[in-house]
């Protein structure tokens, strides 16, 4: 039965989705001109502020439906190892963001920001592609 926790961890899976997008979002942006780069920088440094907050939502609707529910204690192991990792890189990513932003009004190179947030971006979406699987097949492990 669908209950309004039910809605509101929907609703944060929503704004959690910007991660499956990003590593696209952050492949392009080294091609983009200066103006167009720090624009990308900002952006990705907002919706990343607000995928947080989905993050944040998520482990709270989802704290509460897995004490609802019978799940194997590997599966919610997994699933908190999982939404850890989402919190703790997406975290990390402020700082190679910030500083790209300074580089670029600077108009110097942000390779080395650039890298590293291709790295982070890809771990990002893995890990949300990883929590999606077990979301669904949830009685994997």
């Amino acid at each position: 039965m669908w209950t309004i926790m039910n809605f509101v961890h929907i609703l944060g899976a929503l704004s959690v989705g910007f991660y499956l997008l990003l590593p696209f979002i952050v492949s392009k942006m080294s091609t983009l001109s200066l103006p167009a780069q720090e624009g990308t920088a900002v952006a990705i440094r907002t919706f990343n502020i607000f995928a947080q907050v989905g993050l944040l939502i998520q482990f709270i609707s989802g704290g509460y439906l897995m004490s609802q529910g019978d799940y194997s204690v590997a599966w919610m192991i997994v699933t908190v190892v999982l939404i850890v990792a989402l919190f703790g890189v997406s975290g990390m990513m402020s700082k190679p963001l910030k500083s790209a932003i300074a580089k670029i009004k600077e108009k110097k190179d942000i390779s080395a920001e650039a890298g590293k947030l291709r790295m982070m971006s890809a771990i990002l979406a893995v890990c949300l592609l990883v929590m999606v699987y077990f979301m669904v097949f949830n009685t994997v492990i």
